[in-house]
């Protein structure tokens, strides 16, 4: 490689960098890309590579675009009345709700940011505003197991500004599969018979 465009190369790097870290050292609120024009009139491979750096800084600022900004906030405690709830035995194809209430046991605003099923079958809904100190809140659980049978066991993740920052809800019941899913002996002909 030419050693002008080797040169050129570093000191375009070298410039992009120290650019991007005082953009960052200097920005009020976060992650803020510029755009840099490195121009080099000596031959055309190093703009080229001008280009391609420039390009690079360009995919930067975009990927930082994507990440979703959290909000900073102190860490605080939650307590729930309870942690575990048994429908007991329910059926298939059924929706079956149940609310965890908790509260903010600590000194500082509680926020949730987050609420995952562990499957599909079991969506939490949760207060998207701050639980300020003392105050209660309410994680609403619906289960529908559509086709599942038997014992099931699910879970619902909290994410906040707690420590440990993940907190988890258990859900059980005892799914019964009803006629349509049971086969029976017919006495009268001797063959098994699927329920209706």
């Amino acid at each position: 490689m030419n050693e002008n465009v080797k040169s050129g190369l570093i000191v375009a790097i070298a410039i992009l960098t120290l650019v991007n870290t005082v953009v960052l050292l200097t920005s009020d609120s976060g992650v803020s890309y510029e755009r840099t024009a490195v121009a080099n009139d000596n031959a055309s491979s190093n703009a080229a590579m001008s280009s391609t750096v420039a390009n690079t800084a360009d995919m930067n600022a975009q990927d930082a675009a994507f990440v979703p900004e959290t909000p900073q906030m102190d860490p605080t405690s939650i307590s729930f009345e309870k942690m575990e709830h048994d429908f007991g035995a329910i059926e298939q194809n059924t929706t079956n709700p149940y609310t965890f209430k908790f509260t903010n046991t600590g000194t500082e605003p509680l926020l949730i940011s987050d609420a995952k099923g562990s499957c599909g079958c079991t969506v939490p809904d949760y207060p998207k505003q701050p639980i300020m100190p003392g105050e209660t809140g309410e994680i609403k659980v619906v289960y529908s197991p559509g086709k599942q049978k038997n014992m099931q066991t699910k879970t619902v993740t909290l994410t906040a500004n707690t420590e440990p920052a993940t907190t988890v809800l258990r859900i059980k019941a005892n799914v019964n599969p009803g006629a349509e899913g049971e086969a029976a002996m017919d006495p009268n002909s001797g063959t098994i018979q699927l329920g209706s």
